[in-house]
Formats: structure tokens, C-alpha cells, sequence
């Protein structure tokens, strides 16, 4: 029996082939902003995730299991009648920004026969704009969170799509779940949804935008990342964090009226995928702790710095104990209010 989940996370489960810094290719793991935030968590607390996501029946069943063994909950994880493409190929070349196309060329580049398993692949293009009205097939349903989730206490919804953000936090606050955080998608991060955006913040705890998907929202409305901040907490969300990769976060409290510029732990960077989403686990964790929403950031920041270091959406779990907490205790010295 899985033990019953104090913390919720939906998002996306993948199938992630990549080549590292040093070219080793890594064929088809376990990847996904669902489980980078999940670890982020477990990172601090031994508590049981509860995961929530959809996949086809062509994941591989073996994974799950294996997810239930390393101490997730799995019985939100839905596993629908047709096969789902979702495979994520990406690569490093002199850069902290991972490139996802042209797999055939930089396996060609190595010398290395093109695997079987990625036949098929089609590069993403430019991020397709959102519906306002239907959902998908990966779009969270209120039936999709199992009845033994009811007992949560906090929830992370990662980026997904714009009607499974506008519907599942009032699903959660009904079954009793009273801290809600969002990291928003960049399919709807844009200004043709400006208006739309007010009707997901009231009842937010936290919203936790990537600095380049904030600055695509308000193209047309301001370019001062604190004004941003300031207009969103305005429709109802307290908390506002601007995630800002290797520059590390900016923390808007409207219910202190403060402002916080806080660096990332300058740690070792191996691979920075998972970064923001780990982030958003830590945050999580940290706020349910303290409710205070600096120190949230910093359980966050150190969550982001521990998955960066390896390769592998598992790496950070056998991190040396202790190890978080003396980082975040170093990390708060560097903390700026502004």
C-alpha cells in the first residue's frame, strides 16, 4: 500500500534522450517536470509525493513501477487507451540552454548509430498558443486525482497547459488542499492571453513565472520585471517569484511589501534540465515548513543547485545528508532586500 501523499504534483511524465556536456548519449530515462519537481521535494522531506499526470499506454510500465519503489505515490498517473508521443530529445553545445533540434545530425556528429526508439521524432517548433476552451489529452481532469490525494496539504501544478491551470486549483482547495503554487506554461505566457491571466491568481499561495515567459506576457504593457510582479499579485496572489536561471530568483511578499534578489547557489553545473521545476518542489516544501516566503526560496534555490550538479532526474536523492540545510543557511547571507 502506498503511503498516503502529504504534497500533490501535476505535470508531465517524458521520455528523455540526450547528449551530455562531454557527448555520452543518455537513451530514453525517466525525465519530466513532474518528477524534477517531486525530487526538488524529497530533496528535504522523506514525505511521499503524490503524482498527477497522463501518459499513453506506451510509457513504459516498468518506470512506474520503479517511481512507487524510490517512494513516489503513482495512483494519479493515468495511463490512457492510445500511445502519447512523449519523447524529449535535447543537447549541450557551449551553452546552459539545451538545443532540441537536429537529433540525426549531432548523433551523426558522434559517430553513433541513430536509436531505433527516437525514429519518428519530431522537433518542437515554436511554442504552439494554448487553448482557451478544450482540453488535451495531457490536460488534468478533476477525475484524475485519486480520493486517497485528498489528504494533501500542498500542491504544485507545473507547467501544463492553460485550461488544466484554470480549472485544478479550485479543484484542489475542494478537496481541502490550502497552499497552491503555479508555474506557469509559455503557450499562454503571451499577450494575446494579458487578460486572461487575472482569472488564474486569486487563491494562488505562489506564482512562479520563468523571467523570459514574464517578459513575453507583458511585451506590450511594461519592460520593469518589478512592476510585473507588482500587477500580477495585484489580481489576488501574494507571492510572486521570477525564476531567472544562473542569475537565481527575484521574490516579490505583497503581503510584506517586500522585494528580495536572491542568487543562485554557485555550485557545480552539469545539467540544468529539471532546474526550474526542482525549484518549484523545493518551494513547496520550504513554505509548508515556515510559511515564510524567503526561506521557500532558498529550500528552492538549493533544490535547483543539488539537481544541476549530475545527470539524471534522480541524481539529487543521494545528495550527502545535511548537505541541503548548510547551503541554505549559506545561501541566506546572500539574500538582498531590495
Amino acid at each position: 500500500m502506498d503511503a498516503t501523499p502529504a504534497y500533490l504534483f501535476a505535470g508531465k511524465l517524458t521520455r528523455d534522450f540526450y547528449i551530455t556536456a562531454d557527448d555520452r548519449p543518455v537513451i530514453d530515462v525517466p525525465g519530466g517536470n513532474l518528477l524534477y519537481a517531486a525530487v526538488g521535494m524529497k530533496i528535504w522531506e522523506t514525505a511521499t509525493p503524490g503524482l498527477i499526470a497522463r501518459v499513453g499506454e506506451d510509457y513504459p510500465q516498468t518506470w512506474i513501477a520503479d517511481l512507487q519503489h524510490k517512494g513516489f505515490n503513482t495512483h494519479g498517473v493515468h495511463v490512457l487507451p492510445q500511445a502519447l508521443d512523449l519523447r524529449d530529445f535535447y543537447v549541450f553545445r557551449d551553452s546552459l540552454t539545451p538545443q532540441h533540434q537536429d537529433p540525426v545530425t549531432h548523433f551523426a556528429r558522434l559517430g553513433i548509430p541513430f536509436p531505433k526508439v527516437l525514429l519518428g521524432y519530431r522537433v518542437p517548433g515554436e511554442t504552439p498558443m494554448d487553448s482557451r476552451t478544450t482540453l488535451g489529452p495531457l490536460s488534468i481532469r478533476q477525475n484524475d486525482i485519486p480520493r486517497e490525494y485528498a489528504d494533501a496539504s500542498a500542491a504544485h501544478i507545473c507547467p501544463l497547459d492553460f485550461m488544466t491551470h484554470s480549472l485544478l486549483p479550485a479543484v484542489l482547495r475542494q478537496h481541502g488542499i490550502t497552499t497552491v503554487t503555479i508555474d506557469p506554461a509559455a503557450g499562454y505566457m503571451n499577450p494575446t492571453f494579458f487578460n486572461n491571466i487575472p482569472s488564474l491568481l486569486p487563491g494562488l499561495t505562489a506564482f512562479i513565472p520563468a523571467e523570459e515567459d514574464l517578459r513575453a506576457l507583458f511585451e506590450r504593457q511594461s519592460d520593469d520585471i518589478w512592476e510585473m510582479a507588482e500587477a500580477l499579485a495585484g489580481y489576488g496572489c501574494d507571492i510572486i517569484v521570477v525564476k531567472r536561471g544562473e542569475r537565481g530568483q527575484l521574490l516579490y511578499d505583497s503581503a510584506a511589501k517586500t522585494r528580495w534578489e536572491i542568487p543562485a547557489y554557485p555550485g557545480r553545473i552539469a545539467n540544468p534540465i529539471g532546474a526550474g521545476d526542482a525549484f518549484c518542489g523545493g518551494f513547496l516544501v520550504g513554505y509548508r515548513r515556515t510559511f515564510d516566503p524567503l526561506d521557500a526560496v532558498l529550500h528552492g534555490n538549493i533544490s535547483a543547485s543539488l539537481v544541476c550538479e549530475g545527470e539524471g532526474v534522480f541524481y539529487a536523492l543521494d545528495a550527502t545528508p545535511g548537505l541541503a540545510e548548510a547551503r541554505r543557511e549559506a545561501l541566506r547571507s546572500m539574500a538582498r532586500k531590495i
